[in-house]
């Protein structure tokens, strides 16, 4: 062990004559002789009292806890008293439990650098801390983990550092702030941080300047943030120059968030001017999209600060229409009304209509939303028929599955589907629903297509199927793939597979359903049958057998071939990632086929390009927007061509997706052609 001798105390004081003779015997005490007092203007008895006690006393007349503590170890950082090896830090109103110092000695031979008092650690020490020190903790304690990748426990004064390792912190600030950088720097150079639990008692003399009062402690918690903010940007500045891959970064990032920005203001589709800000807003995002799809690396901070910035910039934004009828729907359930009895402008319903009825859509059609989104509406109605809360509930499942992707592809990859200016419009400026079908099919994708797990295989199924058919019980689409993982698996366990995959939807049925009627779907309805919004496939048909333009049904023909076609290929594939393949060409041949199409359906593939890399996908999620030219035209009040796409603007909107999937598809197999050419 060190010797005490080489061991300098540094005491700030400001009107601390009640305790600070208690402070410096007991250090005394200890063994610590070469006690410092550094008076930071006290009017008090301070300084006699601290002389009396046999400390040494320096005066700091500026104001400030960092300009004391740097009065104190002036002389050392100069070259001067070169026997002291250690520098211990501690208050002088008798808060600091010194009787914990011994274990703080116990490590400054050769196994720490710096050692710091954690009161968080003590139940006294929680007790004692006022809310507001417990708050400002917790704070700059994660930032501190989320900036720099190391987890404090408390920023608390009590602490040991090593002189030459003070020295080469070199400390900057006279602040409050001087305990979070010497904290900050202590990471960035590499010291060896050890934090020993302390006992901490109210302070027995004085009044706090800072936790003491409120506006010392807004005073103490900007001065927190300022520092950490300062201490991040230089960190910044320093990576910018050794890295250049971090201006990539930073301006790819800026883009996505100015357009968000951008966008938020102009969701009311129903004035022209807000769709042409709306599409600047867009071109903004997509090259900071197509940009961050360059990045080579991601770091988690940066990943997860873009994408919920991105999405909270994003909740004030106008919705988009399809969310009047999501508070409607789940509104009518907690009166006792079912949507699929009732549609929007029923005569019963009339006594209940709202402001906002009026912005429903389609008002003379009853829900073809699945029964469990009901009652997903319903329990969000019951508590407040809002927007806000609508949104906050579809970004909830949006982030899920940001943390799914990153957490199995790691945040480069999964940059595709968590800054993707369609799905950052789609759920948290839009308000549609999709995320929450999203997420249990991206569920039962990872589990099933995972190579190792500590789950047996047949845990993984039953868990993947389950998963599935909640996705199923939410939309429709995905009951395909349950064909698919039927057929995956051996026949006794296809049967389970089947019953878990129609459960969660039958489950849900049965408040809407009875002997006689079960009107899930309104088949008769015009949109069912012969509406049409920027298809592709159906489009084309339509020029040359205009019969096929009132008869949506044909195109489930095609469709069905497509789906035994990728069925009986899964079959015969000895991928690893069978789920991803079948899902990914099973929904680029849904979405290609199909009538009815709006740009948010697109976000349904979104997700397997994180791991398929497919350039379809990341063109259309930027092409995808040509969509909303046809709610330019209706703003402008051209009826008659609004919902109807040129052909111009069709192939704009679709063949980059096409020719881009089909490139990624293909791609590996022509290498292969030509290497064996060769």
């Amino acid at each position: 062990m060190v010797s005490l001798d080489r061991v300098l105390v540094v005491v700030p004081v400001l009107n601390e004559e009640n305790t600070i003779a208690s402070v410096v015997e007991t250090l005394n005490a200890m063994g610590l002789k070469r006690v410092r007092v550094v008076d930071n203007g006290s009017t008090d008895n301070s300084v006699a009292v601290a002389r009396a006690a046999g400390a040494q006393v320096l005066r700091e007349p500026v104001p400030g806890y960092g300009r004391a503590c740097w009065r104190g170890i002036e002389d050392l950082i100069e070259g001067l008293e070169s026997n002291v090896e250690w520098v211990l830090f501690c208050d002088g109103d008798g808060s600091d439990d010194l009787t914990e110092l011994p274990m703080f000695f116990e490590w400054i031979d050769d196994r720490a650098d710096l050692v710091l008092g954690n009161r968080r650690a003590t139940s006294s020490g929680r007790q004692a801390m006022t809310a507001v020190q417990n708050f400002g903790n917790a704070l700059a304690t994660t930032l501190i983990a989320w900036g720099w990748g190391h987890r404090y426990r408390d920023l608390g004064p009590l602490r040991l550092i090593r002189r030459s390792s003070l020295e080469q912190l070199q400390m900057h600030d006279r602040g409050f702030g001087w305990t979070v950088e010497m904290q900050v720097k202590a990471v960035e150079c590499g010291l060896r941080v050890v934090e020993i639990p302390v006992g901490y008692r109210r302070r027995q003399g004085g009044r706090s300047k800072i936790s003491g009062t409120i506006a010392g402690s807004l005073q103490a918690g900007s001065v927190i943030l300022s520092t950490l903010g300062g201490l991040f940007l230089r960190r910044l500045w320093h990576s910018f120059r050794s890295q250049p891959n971090l201006a990539l970064s930073i301006v790819s990032a800026a883009l996505v968030l100015i357009g968000c920005a951008a966008i938020a203001p102009n969701g009311d589709f129903r004035q022209a001017e807000a769709v042409v800000g709306f599409g600047w807003g867009i071109a903004v995002m997509s090259a900071g999209f197509f940009l961050s799809l360059a990045l080579p690396h991601v770091k988690g901070l940066w990943f997860w600060g873009v994408a919920v910035l991105a999405r909270f910039l994003l909740l004030p934004m106008y919705p988009g229409n399809d969310v009047w009828r999501y508070l409607w729907e789940g509104y009518i359930q907690n009166l006792g009304f079912s949507p699929y009895h009732f549609p929007p402008n029923a005569e019963v319903l009339i006594p209940y209509r709202t402001e906002w009825w009026e912005l429903i859509n389609r008002a003379d059609t009853s829900a073809i939303y699945p029964p469990i989104t009901q009652m997903g509406f319903r329990v969000l109605a019951a508590i407040e028929p809002s927007v806000l809360l609508f949104k906050l509930a579809f970004i909830a499942a949006d982030l899920a599955v940001c943390w799914l992707l990153a957490r199995r592809f790691g945040n480069r990859k999964a940059l595709s589907y968590a800054w993707n200016p369609l799905i950052l419009y789609a759920f948290a400026g839009g308000a549609h629903y999709d995320s929450w079908f999203i997420l249990p099919l991206v569920v039962s994708w990872l589990l099933f297509d995972r190579e190792t797990s500590r789950n047996t295989p047949r845990v993984r199924w039953v868990w993947s199927a389950l998963s599935l058919g909640i996705s199923i019980a939410v939309k429709w689409i995905s009951l395909p793939i349950l064909a698919f993982l039927m057929l995956s698996v051996r026949l006794r366990q296809s049967i389970a597979v089947v019953l878990l995959g129609i459960t969660p939807f039958v489950l849900a049925a049965i408040p809407f359903c009875n002997l006689n009627s079960c009107p899930l779907i309104p088949v008769n309805s015009s949109f069912v049958v012969y509406h049409r919004t920027a298809d592709f496939i159906p489009y084309w048909v339509g020029q040359i057998v205009p019969e096929s333009l009132h008869r949506n049904w044909y195109f489930g023909i095609p469709l069905a071939f497509v789906v035994l076609g990728l069925l009986a290929a899964s079959r015969q594939s000895k991928s690893t990632h069978k789920f991803l393949d079948f899902s990914e060409s099973y929904l680029l041949g849904l979405l290609v086929f199909s009538p009815i199409i709006h740009a948010w359906y697109l976000t349904w593939i979104v997700p397997f390009s994180v791991a398929s890399r497919n350039l379809g996908t990341h063109l259309v999620s930027v092409s995808v927007f040509v969509y909303f030219s046809i709610l330019y035209a209706y703003a402008l009040g051209n009826f008659y061509d609004a919902w109807n796409l040129s052909a111009s603007e069709r192939s704009l909107m679709w063949i980059p997706f096409v020719l881009g999937f089909f490139w990624t598809k293909l791609k590996p197999q022509t290498f292969k052609f030509l290497e064996k050419q060769k």
